[in-house]
């Protein structure tokens, strides 16, 4: 085969491969009946960042709406999480709810506007543990000091989306008040936060009717 032949098949080949029409596969493997799936993916246990991708599922397959984009994650990286530890939970969850300091943002999901008597129970004794719960401050009937003020957390909860993550059913200090939330320039304590502008749109692509989840995990890059 001449020099000028092969080069030909190369540039060929070459230009297939860019005009392709394959998409890019899901980074995690999911089997649910959702047509919604946010994956963010670590590249090792330890790591306080990940790659969030918003997925919607087609007839001809699953295909990336939103980013990716950068996302941190808990202190002490993604794995099993406690009351005791900063890991973001891995695994599957749905994703039924919302809230925000700030107005509803044209949220798919139902949309809690919430301000300083809005709670997030994380009071292991509680009957109420990893529920959210409206009180005054003082008045409350679980341990306000273990427990998230919603309305005082600042720019991280202009919005959020509940994180389904021992909820149904809740285990007394399996961990709780798991959100994606905005990020603030640092891992956190195991929620999954992104850039302000990237949550407002993944807020409104999120539709109840396709049973939404997110899918939290680790995958190895070459």
């Amino acid at each position: 085969m001449s020099k000028r032949l092969l080069a030909v098949i190369v540039l060929l080949a070459a230009v297939s491969a860019c005009t392709s029409n394959s998409k890019p596969a899901m980074p995690l493997p999911y089997r649910g009946d959702a047509t919604q799936v946010i994956t963010v993916v670590a590249d090792k246990a330890s790591a306080t960042t990940a790659t969030l991708t918003a997925w919607q599922h087609f007839s001809d397959g699953w295909r990336a709406e939103i980013g990716p984009v950068r996302a941190f994650v808990g202190r002490d990286g993604v794995g099993q999480a406690s009351e005791s530890s900063a890991h973001t939970p891995a695994g599957v969850w749905t994703l039924s709810e919302a809230f925000g300091i700030a107005p509803d943002n044209e949220s798919g999901l139902p949309y809690r506007q919430v301000g300083s008597s809005d709670w997030w129970v994380s009071d292991v004794d509680a009957p109420t543990y990893n529920q959210y719960a409206h009180c005054e401050t003082g008045a409350c009937d679980f341990d306000e000091q273990s427990s998230e003020n919603l309305g005082a957390a600042g720019p991280a909860y202009e919005h959020a989306v509940v994180i389904d993550y021992n909820r149904q059913p809740v285990v007394a200090g399996a961990g709780s008040a798991f959100f994606l939330h905005v990020e603030t320039g640092r891992p956190t304590a195991g929620c999954v936060a992104i850039a302000a502008a990237d949550l407002r749109t993944v807020l409104r692509w999120l539709d109840p009717s396709a049973r939404p989840v997110i899918n939290i995990g680790i995958a190895h890059r070459d």
